[in-house]
């Protein structure tokens, strides 16, 4: 077998192809768009260059054909906001093959040490963690937008060569149909009408406003409660509103304020994957012309929230429950919607499960973020493993 780096037209489009042959019998997977990909390792598009590098890989067997690729990179943002000093890996694919698997995990390793690294965290993505996160070990269904989807075996490939849980996302789905708990919606009643609550859904017609109200929400919000957080870049923030500018519903994000100050958010997306499994990763004119015709026919039934956000002085105040009363109102006027993907959310964070679980809404997909340490003999430490309440996650999750 030969490993090479992604340096020509040829190499990507190796990298490009592998997936479409290696899921080319299961249905429950949707190929990411090449134009994505290619996006996210080009350092003109890609804010993350800015801090950081990133390297791709192909591996081919004797034979001269691709199977398994890889992308290792690093964030010097995130450098001192960890106990460990590490890198990321992802963008994985590979046959059920140790060989295969192990060398690709291998060669990250050494570029990640050759350039300081202690550690390895993946599979991740370089960006943000609302694309290309995780492994998928439980819940093998139709992959949402932004998901990570893989075979089964993956989840072995990555536990044999030595990478180790670093946390779990945990993914809850919401049964439109059904009518939430009768306690939830009067809590959200009664947060709708106390003076000096207001609610606004985004306008892309001022995007620059609810950027920054975003940026302050999401800074607040998780700089107390997370570790390794570093502050959100709003370039970052751009570059994904660019990358959903087609699918974006504005009336599914919603923010809330207190006295006109931001103090609350969620974003709700079109799970536009249930269009896009029909263009194969491919956006030419043909396929943007079947975008177009599948969208107008409301082929989209699901939407996936990607991120959320709440400042700490209002964690208890209800007002999840308020934006949630905003979107009762919108999503009544849209009926061909039958479902809320809640994702994801991380097993170090019990109060997102419990308002998740008080929606009525059920866990069905678990991702594990792993971990390898560089030095076998350091004490490996869970994210935030303080903070997992074991009595609040899911019980079939902790059979895996």
């Amino acid at each position: 077998m030969q490993i090479l780096a992604v340096e020509n037209k040829q190499h990507e489009k190796d990298f490009l192809d592998f997936p479409r042959k290696l899921y080319r019998n299961d249905p429950s997977h949707v190929v990411q768009f090449d134009s994505e990909i290619r996006n996210a390792f080009n350092p003109g598009i890609n804010p993350y260059y800015k801090h950081g590098k990133a390297v791709r890989w192909i591996v081919r067997n004797d034979q001269g054909k691709t199977v398994g690729r890889i992308a290792a990179f690093y964030d010097t943002d995130k450098d001192e906001a960890d106990y460990v000093k590490s890198g990321g890996c992802g963008f994985f694919e590979s046959v059920d093959d140790q060989q295969v698997a192990f060398m690709l995990f291998d060669t990250a390793k050494v570029w990640l040490q050759k350039n300081g690294y202690e550690a390895m965290t993946g599979p991740i993505n370089f960006g943000e963690n609302d694309t290309n996160w995780g492994c998928l070990v439980q819940g093998f269904i139709p992959q949402a937008l932004g998901m990570t989807y893989n075979p089964p075996y993956y989840k072995e490939l990555f536990e044999s060569y030595g990478f180790q849980l670093y946390y779990r996302q945990l993914s809850f789905h919401l049964d439109l149909n059904k009518p939430f708990p009768e306690r939830f919606w009067k809590i959200a009643e009664w947060i709708n009408h106390r003076e000096g609550y207001s609610y606004k859904h985004f306008d892309p017609k001022n995007t620059s406003r609810f950027v920054d109200d975003t940026v302050s929400i999401y800074n607040q919000a998780w700089s107390k409660f997370r570790k390794d957080f570093t502050p959100m870049d709003p370039a970052s923030l751009y570059d994904e509103l660019r990358k959903i500018k087609s699918i974006i519903d504005p009336e599914m994000i919603w923010y809330a304020y207190f006295n006109n100050e931001p103090i609350a958010f969620f974003m709700f997306l079109p799970d536009a994957n249930q269009i896009f499994r029909h263009l194969n990763g491919k956006l030419h004119l043909v396929n943007k012309l079947k975008f177009l015709n599948y969208k107008r026919k409301n082929t989209i039934t699901r939407a996936r929230g990607t991120a959320a956000g709440v400042i700490p002085k209002y964690q208890n105040s209800g007002v999840e429950s308020g934006i949630f009363y905003q979107l009762r109102k919108v999503m009544d006027q849209k009926p061909h919607y039958k479902e809320f993907e809640l994702s994801w959310v991380g097993d170090f964070n019990p109060k997102m499960i419990s308002l998740y679980l008080a929606t009525g809404a059920t866990h069905v997909k678990t991702h594990h973020t792993y971990r390898y340490l560089f030095d076998r003999k350091k004490p490996y430490k869970r994210f935030m493993e303080d903070a997992v309440n074991e009595s609040k996650l899911p019980p079939n999750i902790l059979k895996l």
